[in-house]
């Protein structure tokens, strides 16, 4: 597939700079913790989140330990929904994903093998955001769940480096061809030549 895209188009590559990314989510906190966590307290009327974690530790040692677990099945959850959405665009479902860790920054990653419309990689890329983030603060700012708006917090940060990626490619034809960089952060763009 991409050798008939050679022979058509030019072949781009964006990627990012995962120690950037890590900084860039570090402060990408800040903006979501107000963005979340001001209508949570308006509406709740309190938001004390180390008092909720020192309660929570008090009350169950094991506590640490849910929360470990949470965050690490989180993080493969938010890979698996960008293998997901990309199945669905891609013409070889499943077969053209791939799983993995890059091992110089510990990052897990979802690669799809086969080229995608920029508009089908921006959605898959910001699924895990809108699954993980958005869609539990909601539900949180709703029904007063702490717990919910933390986790909440955390895995839209967690998207820091699919927001970077997504600002590679934002102003491109939204049907031009990006194929997945199978081992950096980021891709490749195919421009008609």
């Amino acid at each position: 597939m991409e050798q008939n895209l050679l022979e058509n188009y030019i072949k781009e590559i964006r990627t990012i700079d995962l120690a950037k990314a890590n900084i860039f989510s570090l402060l990408l906190f800040i903006p979501i913790i107000l963005v979340y966590g001001l209508p949570f307290y308006l509406i709740w009327g309190e938001l004390d989140f180390i008092g909720v974690f020192v309660n929570s530790f008090r009350e169950n040692p094991l506590f640490p330990i849910a929360v470990v677990i949470v965050l690490l099945a989180g993080i493969v959850v938010h890979e698996l929904i960008h293998g997901v959405t990309f199945a669905l665009f891609a013409k070889h479902g499943f077969k053209s994903i791939k799983f993995g860790i890059l091992l110089k920054m510990l990052t897990p990653y979802c690669h799809c093998k086969e080229p995608l419309r920029v508009r089908q990689y921006i959605v898959g890329a910001i699924m895990p955001a809108i699954i993980l983030g958005v869609l539990p603060a909601f539900i949180a700012i709703f029904t007063g769940n702490v717990f919910l708006l933390i986790f909440a917090i955390f895995f839209t940060g967690a998207a820091a480096g699919d927001f970077m990626i997504i600002h590679l490619i934002w102003k491109e034809d939204k049907d031009t061809m990006v194929l997945d960089h199978p081992s950096e952060a980021g891709c490749f763009i195919f421009k008609k030549i």
